[in-house]
Formats: structure tokens, sequence, C-alpha cells
């Protein structure tokens, strides 16, 4: 656990530091005045953010795998973030001056009808594979961008569509990500109800029988996932299996009970955002390749990893 927290620490330094603009570790403790404009207007709200929409997304991958009772489900494996997308684009068609509250509602209720309808589909076809549950959220998900890409294409709304395809944190600046603080209240929700999370992971019968509403703590679980999801899409846009490879990692060592390992998986979830920031940044520096690339790259080779694993 130090070792961890160590290599977050230095994780979120190293974040600081590099950029366009290197910073050196004498200009970070003097802190002079062009030092301290690039360090509290972009390099401290993208760490900010990085930290936030990594603790977000592994917080919804344990809350969609406890309801679905499936290791391999995530946001982008339930098609959370298309749904996401979907209500974004409904927004901009409907409404072009929306503001950003504006869209975060379209975004949230389009991400939560599509979870209730992703769960609703998985109950009744009952798989016994695991591996299918993420192959049917996976085409669920494509159903969904089809719909977005034809309405932005209908709309003439393809170039604004753009912008949420990949996860992007470097038009992070002051005054552009603050939405991404709803993430907290999420966070602190999410842990008062660890518990009643854990139980939902043991079915619907054994969650019955212990007096728990199954149907009213899925519905506040589903509607968590979409608040964070939605924030995350609008503020950085779409980063693949963050909350499938950090929660099933730490389920593997650490067991199900997610009143002690859900800090555990908050730390790894901003810890492997910063890893695959840090990659993108330094890989074609001083130019930057996109988290969405890094993060879909090294989460997805992790995943199919995870499935031959469990095929075994």
């Amino acid at each position: 656990m130090r070792v961890s927290w160590l290599l977050f620490i230095l994780l979120c330094l190293a974040s600081l530091a590099v950029g366009a603009r290197e910073l050196a570790w004498s200009q970070l403790i003097r802190l002079d005045g062009d030092t301290w404009l690039t360090l509290t207007a972009s390099r401290l709200p993208r760490l900010a953010a990085l930290i936030l929409v990594g603790i977000g997304l592994a917080v919804c991958g344990v809350i969609l795998q406890q309801i679905v009772r499936n290791r391999f489900v995530e946001p982008a494996t339930s098609g959370g973030l298309d749904a996401a997308k979907l209500g974004i684009l409904l927004s901009l068609g409907l409404l072009p001056q929306a503001g950003t509250l504006l869209r975060l509602l379209f975004a949230l209720a389009v991400c939560f009808a599509a979870s209730l309808l992703f769960v609703a589909i998985i109950r009744h076809i009952r798989a016994r594979n695991a591996v299918l549950v993420p192959v049917i959220g996976l085409m669920y998900g494509g159903v969904l961008s089809a719909l977005a890409e034809f309405y932005a294409y209908r709309f003439n709304l393809l170039q604004s569509m753009q912008g949420w395809l990949l996860g992007d944190f470097s038009k992070v600046v002051q005054g552009h990500y603050e939405i991404l603080y709803v993430i907290l209240p999420i966070i602190l929700l999410t842990y008062l109800y660890a518990q009643r999370f854990t139980v939902l992971g043991m079915g619907e019968g054994m969650a019955t029988s212990l007096g728990l509403n199954y149907t009213a703590n899925v519905a506040l679980g589903l509607m968590l996932v979409a608040v964070t999801v939605s924030a995350s899409v609008i503020a950085v846009g779409s980063i693949p299996f963050v909350g499938l490879v950090v929660p099933h990692l730490v389920a593997l060592r650490y067991g199900d009970n997610l009143r002690r390992t859900l800090p555990l998986v908050a730390l790894g979830g901003a810890t492997l955002l910063l890893v695959c920031d840090l990659v993108g940044r330094l890989v074609i520096h001083p130019f930057e390749v996109p988290i969405g690339l890094t993060a879909g790259g090294l989460g997805g080779l992790i995943f199919l990893g995870l499935i031959v694993w469990r095929q075994r």
C-alpha cells in the first residue's frame, strides 16, 4: 500500500513537470511568475482532472460489475460512454446554445436510460459465459454509437462529435474542467453505500432475503454511474477500460468487500490514468497522443489478457 501511494505521488510530480514547456525542479520550487501561471492555469487543473476522472471511472466499473455480476463490465463495455456521447449530440442538435449543465442533463438522461436497458437485457439473457456479457455490451454500444453518428450526420454535427470520440486532457485549463468536481460526492456516496453494492453482487435473491431493496439500489448505482460518465465525457471525452482493468485486478488480490477495496480501486484508477497520460505526452514529445488511444491500447491488452487467463 505504501508503495502504491509513493508511486502515485511520483506520478503526480511527473505530471506537473512534463509538458510542451519543460519545467525544471528548480523552477517548481522557486515558482516565478510564468511558472506559477503555467501551474495554476494548466498543469494543476490537468492533474486534478486526471485524478478525478481516473477515480470516477474506476468506481463506475466497480458499481456496474456488482450490479451485473460480471468482472468484464464497465462503461465502455456496457454502452455507457456511447450513450453519453449520444446525449451530448442530442443537446447540441436540439438546443445549440445549451450550456455545460444542460448538456450534462441530456447526457445523464440518455446514459441512465441506456444503462437500465443494458441491465434488463443481461438479466433477460442470463448468459452463463462471463465473456458473453461484455460482447453483448460492445454490440449494444456499437448500436448506440451508430445512432449517434447518424444523428450527427443528419444535423451536420460530425465535426462536433470528434471532440468526444477520444479522451484528451490537452485542452483542460482553469475554468473548463470544474464540472468534474461532481465526481467527489459520487465517490462519497459510493463508499457510504459500499456494503449495499457488495450485497447486490450476491444476486437479487440473496439481496432481497437480506432485506435490501434490490431495484432501488440498482437504480441508485446506475444513476451514480451515469452522472460520473456524463461529466467525464463532457469534460475530457471517452476513455475506455479504466473501469474494467483496475476493479478486476483489485478484486483478484483483495476480494469483493467494497468497503475495504474501494480506496484501492480509486487509487488504482488515478494511477493508471496518470501513467497513460504520461506515456501519451512523452512518446512524441513535444506533441501529445490523446489519452483515449493510450488508455485504449494498454487497457485493451490487459482486457484480452484477463479473458485468456479466465478461459484457462
